[in-house]
């Protein structure tokens, strides 16, 4: 039986406020990802450092969020979403307060550490709509805060180079820790509390907390510093050995536990693992261009192909396609309502791909760019917002957010992957300009097809999902009571 706090309906609330509010949370945790991305060659100088140790800048955002997601969506079905999403923002600002005042290396990775923990709050923003909108404002509202991520990481890259350029550095960390507070009221005063939708008498798992984090952590790490490391080296393969060993140990535990983190059973039903499978790959290919666009907007124009863009000037030719993310993902919801999410999500996913072969053919301009931005972005619009729409229409209320935190970890090691095969890619097909390697022509034209080719597997694999279940994954999340029920896992 499921404990559910009465005062948890949402009654009485305002439906436009709630997704207004959850989406600027949503962008709020993905701008933590692009923050420091114009400081990048300037971290050693400003933190009395050497590039490597600097490098763990970015690194521990993406290891600290990739832990917290998980964690975060079941702890939101345990205690309540809204009380957990306040937790990840006041967490935020603190970690904003922390890399505002740091002077050295240490407490700035403290800080962005912390700083990934606010990504946890998008999976359960996502599921908190489940219990406070309307069946009708369903599916389009999700696809919205789905689409939060994308906008997030496209306004970061143009805002942050502003405040880089032409203000004291401190300012970004200053103004992200306003606007986590500013996130933090928000939710306090306009989203009302939400139902604790986990079985009652259930439990937080810390055992499997710590085992999933583990193995993350070591896979991800593995995956991020293989190219600095070496991909033979001791370090690489320790760390993704160690990985396959623990999560594999981690899997058996959960599936023995009566409470566990993740309810590996629910994730072993075909739509949900169909659907996480093809995150990865979806993820994987959204952020691919994300990498090698930039750098070819920001070669200079004497190699014949780069565009000689400074960091600002890129960030705004890139900035369209985080809008063109959020105006799409409406469309998107109005597809799955005709067709089922899993025709959504392969759309999605093949219009990334066509946007990777006008990225090829129009590379020589910021302009030809821009389309293929934009075309890619629209392909992930469509593709994210149908995610969560599969993946909450085929688990019971009581997984929600852990169920939408599992699928936006499976997005970001496809992302990490994307990184490492994009950057083995650029670094063997390189030539040497004033004393430097660069990617080749070449190298960039490989790891475009190499994300135009990654899309299409991904719209295949949507295609395998089976439309009987995919139909009714949209019935269900017009009507969430008729969401199945799982027997609880046997002691």
């Amino acid at each position: 039986m499921r404990h559910t706090n009465n005062q948890d309906s949402g009654q009485g609330s305002n439906p436009n406020a709630i997704v207004w509010v959850l989406s600027v949370a949503g962008i709020t945790a993905a701008l933590m990802q692009t923050l420091v991305v114009p400081l990048i060659g300037d971290l050693p100088l400003l933190l009395d450092t050497d590039a490597s140790t600097a490098a763990w800048v970015i690194t521990a955002t993406l290891l600290t969020s990739a832990v917290a997601t998980p964690v975060s969506g079941r702890l939101g079905d345990l205690y309540g979403k809204r009380r957990v999403m306040l937790i990840c923002a006041g967490i935020l600002v603190i970690g904003s307060v922390v890399c505002a005042l740091a002077s050295t290396v240490v407490p700035m990775i403290i800080g962005r550490g912390l700083q990934g923990v606010g990504m946890g709050m998008i999976p359960l923003g996502i599921s908190a709509m489940r219990d406070l909108l309307p069946p009708e404002r369903l599916g389009t509202s999700i696809a919205l805060m789905s689409a939060s991520m994308g906008v997030g990481g496209a306004l970061g890259l143009p805002i942050a180079a502003a405040v880089a350029e032409n203000s004291n550095w401190r300012m970004l960390f200053w103004g992200s820790t306003a606007l986590a507070a500013l996130v933090f009221t928000l939710i306090w005063t306009l989203v009302p509390p939400t139902a604790i939708s986990a079985q009652e008498g259930a439990r937080f798992d810390p055992v499997g907390a710590l085992g999933l984090g583990a193995g993350l952590v070591a896979l991800l790490l593995g995956v991020s510093k293989g190219a600095d490391w070496g991909w033979g080296s001791a370090a690489t393969l320790g760390c993704l050995l160690g990985a396959v060993v623990v999560l594999v140990a981690w899997g058996w535990f959960e599936l023995r536990t009566p409470d566990p983190l993740v309810d590996l059973r629910i994730t072993a039903r075909p739509v949900v693992l169909l659907t996480n499978l093809a995150s990865l790959v979806v993820g994987f290919a959204m952020y691919a261009q994300s990498l090698i666009i930039p750098q070819l907007m920001q070669l200079p124009e004497v190699t014949g192909y780069g565009l000689g863009l400074d960091m600002l000037e890129m960030g705004l030719w890139m900035a369209p396609g985080g809008f063109v993310m959020m105006l799409v993902s409406p469309l998107g919801a109005k597809v799955s309502r005709m067709r089922g999410p899993r025709i959504t999500l392969a759309l999605g996913a093949f219009v990334v791909s066509m946007g990777y072969v006008l990225a090829v053919l129009l590379m020589a301009t910021a302009p030809g760019l821009l389309v293929a931005v934009c075309v890619c972005s629209a392909g992930v619009g469509l593709a994210y917002g149908a995610m969560p729409a599969l993946i909450m229409g085929s688990v019971p209320l009581s997984e929600t957010a852990s169920a939408n935190s599992f699928n936006t970890l499976s997005r970001a090691v496809g992302t990490s992957v994307a990184a490492a095969v994009v950057g083995v890619v650029l670094a063997q097909m390189t030539t040497t300009l004033g004393g430097r390697e660069i990617p080749t022509e070449a190298g960039f034209q490989a790891g475009l097809l190499i994300g135009a080719g990654v899309a299409l597997v991904a719209a295949m694999i949507a295609l395998t999902i089976p439309s009987r279940a995919s139909r009714t994954a949209e019935e269900r999340i017009d009507h969430p009571d008729q969401a199945p029920e799982v027997e609880p896992v046997a002691g």
